[in-house]
């Protein structure tokens, strides 16, 4: 039920993020992960770096559209953050999301923060994956999504978690 679940959030998320990207630009992310306090840390951050929110601002769980096939969001999670996204210096983008406890998430100091690389090609989003996961950890190959992008995720040799995340044009 658990690994249903995190699908969901996988795909539900990566989906809003393709609604929200206005062009096929590369570009570098890193993504954060809280255990609920995502719009709080969000609104410190957008004040220090005095910057908006981009996309569709703070989107919630309870956004997430009725699918067949999985579980209902539960009432105690709708509420929280399913994602946002916020520039901050020189054109990089932080993200993040609340990663509840009822959809499988552990969170722990290592793993509450990724890297995500958004290549201009499918070509170089396998270049980076297979060179940057050799000696790592795969847990999500790169495989087409049902959200429209071609997606992996993975620790390298050093223990920092990626994401490569390339959108296929529509």
């Amino acid at each position: 039920m658990a690994l249903e679940n995190l699908d969901q959030y996988i795909q539900a998320q990566f989906k809003l993020r393709q609604e929200n990207k206005s062009s096929r630009q590369p570009r570098v992310c890193t993504y954060l992960n809280f255990p609920g306090n995502t719009e709080e840390a969000f609104l410190f951050y957008r004040s220090i770096f005095r910057s908006e929110f981009i996309g569709k601002g703070i989107q919630r769980f309870g956004d997430i559209p009725a699918e067949s096939g999985h579980p209902p969001v539960a009432e105690e999670i709708k509420k929280m953050v399913l994602h946002v996204e916020l520039p901050i210096v020189g054109g990089h983008i932080l993200m993040g999301t609340d990663a509840p406890k009822e959809m499988g998430f552990t969170l722990a100091h290592g793993n509450n923060m990724h890297i995500c690389i958004e290549p201009e090609s499918r070509a170089e989003a396998d270049r980076l994956f297979n060179e940057l996961s050799e000696g790592g950890q795969v847990t999500m190959p790169m495989a087409d999504m049902f959200f429209g992008a071609y997606f992996g995720e993975f620790s390298d040799k050093y223990g920092i978690k990626w994401m490569i995340n390339f959108q296929n044009p529509a």
